[in-house]
């Protein structure tokens, strides 16, 4: 049953009659407002205690995480790197990283930091990687150092080693013999800016066949990478490649290829660089020791390459399968390391052609490439084992 509002409720107190009802439900709400706004005022002191508090726990917290921050930084400048990351590709000519990470040669030689490694396919790759923090050195092609160096002003790296001379050549179809018959020709290198992508369009240039970075000119060049390169040169879709090993000797071996142009050819005693080994200049400065350690692991595996010419191909071959998942057939791992030579000397004399050539292949600019070496803590390893120094000489 619904209850008339008028009834009186005997649970409640009778209202005082003395005032007018209008009176006694104003002074009501009089009071209820001044209880709300007492209630207000203590809750925004607390809220405001609270948020200096707050402020204040942030604060320290700030100020121990920036301590904090500043104690391991100045750690990390003092002694080892906890960790060094490394780039370097699944290629017969970076067979020293290979052997190096593969046999545990370089995680030896680096003692309690830790190596994480990154696969690349080309140079310009791993300088972006370089270039952006996410590894802190690499082997690579000189070319893609050389215009790292040039664009960052001498900030970006330095070249602290040789690793591979040797071993990239120009191959062909069959029916063709001389530079002429490229014209109007596809040809393939593994990215535009590498050293094989360099040494191509230098080389068309001197023959009069002109080329563009976009793909224009005489020969259409199209960067590649070096798996689609093979596929592609087997479907008669190109008409030849530049390359390093072993993808040259599996475009002879396994798809009736023919060698236009051994680079080998077109350089003083035979000797140019394939490979070489870069590290960071921010980590160079901050951890000069783990430089060390590198570089004693990667002398340490050139060592065993040149000692143990049979054993090589094996211990290569079993490298590429753990990092690429294939092995290759005997014959391309033989033909490809016959065309390498194996030595810690960068060979800084060639850097000043190899920057005109990029600058030739419309890839590069003319600059001072002075700094670009740091050798001092690779000659104090070699003098350590009795070995001939290696210079800078020759690079003006």
């Amino acid at each position: 049953m619904t209850k008339n509002p008028a009834q009186k409720n005997p649970d409640q107190p009778s209202p005082d009659t003395s005032k007018p009802l209008r009176t006694v439900r104003i002074e009501a709400a009089k009071k209820q407002r001044r209880k709300l706004r007492g209630v207000e005022v203590v809750a925004l002191a607390a809220i405001v205690v609270l948020i200096g508090g707050g402020a204040a726990v942030a604060t320290v917290a700030s100020v121990a995480s920036n301590n904090k921050g500043s104690t391991e930084n100045a750690a990390d400048v003092a002694g080892p790197a906890a960790e060094l990351r490394l780039g370097y590709f699944p290629n017969v000519t970076h067979a020293p990283a290979l052997i190096g990470v593969n046999n545990g040669i370089l995680a030896k030689n680096l003692g309690a930091t830790a190596l994480k490694t990154q696969l690349f396919n080309a140079g310009p790759s791993a300088i972006e990687a370089l270039n952006a923090g996410a590894i802190d050195a690499a082997y690579l092609g000189p070319n893609p150092a050389i215009n790292s160096f040039v664009k960052s002003g001498g900030e970006s790296l330095r070249i602290i080693a040789g690793a591979t001379s040797g071993g990239a050549q120009l191959v062909v179809k069959p029916e063709i013999t001389t530079a002429d018959q490229l014209r109007g020709k596809v040809l393939a290198t593994p990215q535009l800016g590498g050293t094989q992508d360099v040494a191509l369009r230098s080389w068309l240039a001197s023959q009069n066949l002109a080329t563009t970075p976009s793909g224009g000119g005489d020969v259409t060049i199209n960067p590649t990478d070096n798996a689609s390169t093979l596929k592609l040169f087997q479907e008669g879709k190109i008409d030849g490649a530049w390359l390093p090993e072993p993808w040259a000797s599996r475009l002879v071996l396994e798809a009736g290829g023919q060698v236009l142009v051994n680079e080998a050819e077109l350089w003083e005693q035979g000797e140019f660089a394939t490979t070489i080994l870069i590290v960071s200049k921010t980590f160079l400065e901050a951890h000069p020791e783990t430089v060390d350690a590198l570089l004693a692991g990667n002398a340490e595996s050139l060592d065993w390459l040149n000692a143990h010419p049979a054993e090589a191909p094996g211990q290569v071959n079993a490298a590429l399968k753990q990092a690429a998942g294939k092995e290759l057939p005997g014959d391309v791992i033989e033909r490809a390391l016959s065309e390498l030579n194996f030595s810690t000397d960068p060979l800084a004399r060639t850097f000043p052609k190899l920057l005109a050539d990029g600058v030739t292949a419309g890839v590069g600019k003319q600059a001072n490439l002075s700094g670009i070496f740091e050798l001092g803590p690779l000659n104090k390893i070699l003098t350590k084992s009795a070995k001939t120094a290696v210079s800078a000489s020759g690079l003006d």
